[in-house]
């Protein structure tokens, strides 16, 4: 018993022996693969640092308007009986849109001018005897009060007739009717909407750290969320408060388009330019990265003979502005940065530029 177990001892030995030894050489002659073998170069694509005439500036969220506009409300109450307008119809100022019933103010104006000349008759009456001396004084004036008195009453319901007549206050593009011929309408009621959009605003809202910054004439230059509208416009007026829970100022601008283009109450992306710079080092957004240790790029380096390779440079950034980012400190005119293709790099990796693809620096 003891023999064999010697014996197998003696056989197993070598084989484990030959297990550990070939273990440790494949692991040896890996290390020394991976050692020697050499990354190919990861392609990037990069921009060139140089200094640019910059133009800064700040976005807010606008509201068109008009420069006149009202919801055209009902004045008497009373039925509706014509509508003289058409959705969408240009109208002109003081044309009649709206015709309530009017019928009950004819008939009280019509008694109150019978009862305006019987008072005229009577004043004439006490005028003649005044004048032959068989009258009195106070009849005369009596008389006279009563004419004054009735031509006031006149006036109240010419007043109140017109106000059956609906106008409009002045020329635009009216809108659809809301309401219906027949229909018992009372004082308040809005019957349509007028916009005169031969003259178009933008409000829009500043923060106060903005205020220093803008005056009366600057440009600003706008456009619809959809893109289908843009235009420039210049600041016409600057509200002299600033809001107290927001700590916004609202400013107005006046916009360069044709009338129809632009209606009121639609969204508008708004951008205040500011004077322009020169010398600024800016390079496109995605050259920056950002980490917690901060936002850094890399810049290419020459290596041995032609290769290239990549630097990481921490950099300072400050504003930006479209598709570019200003770089306070890091980087200087004629580096070369590297704008795409940073997630396969690290510090003195190699490079070769990717000619495939050209981007500009405004991209």
């Amino acid at each position: 018993m003891f023999k064999r177990l010697v014996i197998a001892i003696l056989l197993l030995g070598p084989i484990c022996g030959g297990i550990v030894w070939f273990k440790y050489f494949r692991d040896g002659m890996i290390a020394q693969f991976m050692a020697g073998a050499v990354p190919a170069p990861v392609p990037v694509t990069i921009a060139t640092v140089d200094p640019i005439d910059w133009t800064p500036g700040f976005e807010a969220v606008g509201t068109a308007v008009s420069a006149r506009g009202v919801d055209l409300a009902i004045e008497s109450g009373g039925l509706v009986r014509s509508i003289d307008f058409a959705a969408n119809a240009q109208v002109s100022a003081d044309q009649v849109l709206l015709q309530i019933d009017d019928r009950a103010e004819r008939a009280s104006l019509a008694a109150g001018e019978a009862a305006l000349g019987v008072a005229l008759a009577e004043a004439n009456r006490a005028q003649t005897l005044a004048t032959r001396g068989v009258g009195a004084a106070n009849t005369l004036e009596s008389a006279e009060a009563q004419v004054e008195s009735a031509r006031a009453q006149v006036a109240q319901l010419q007043v109140a007739l017109e106000a059956k007549q609906l106008r409009a206050p002045f020329g635009g593009l009216i809108g659809i009717p809301r309401v219906e011929l027949g229909q018992y309408v009372s004082p308040g009621t809005i019957y349509a909407t007028l916009q005169d959009l031969d003259q178009m605003f933008v409000d829009f809202s500043v923060p106060e750290q903005q205020l220093s910054s803008i005056d009366l004439g600057r440009e600003v230059s706008l456009q619809t969320e959809v893109g289908a509208f843009s235009s420039g416009g210049k600041i016409i007026a600057i509200e002299p408060q600033v809001d107290p829970n927001s700590r916004l100022a609202r400013v107005r601008a006046a916009v360069d388009t044709p009338s129809g283009r632009l209606l009121p109450g639609q969204f508008l992306r708004v951008r205040v330019s500011l004077p322009m710079e020169e010398g600024v080092i800016a390079v496109p957004q995605t050259a920056v990265v950002s980490s917690l240790y901060g936002s850094y790029a890399y810049v290419l380096r020459d290596g041995e003979g032609d290769t290239l390779t990549a630097e990481q440079v921490f950099v300072q950034t400050g504003r930006r502005n479209g598709g570019q980012i200003e770089v306070t400190s890091g980087l200087t005119g004629g580096d070369r940065v590297v704008t795409s293709g940073q997630n396969r790099l690290s510090n003195g990796a190699r490079v070769v530029i990717d000619t495939s693809v050209n981007l500009t620096a405004g991209e």
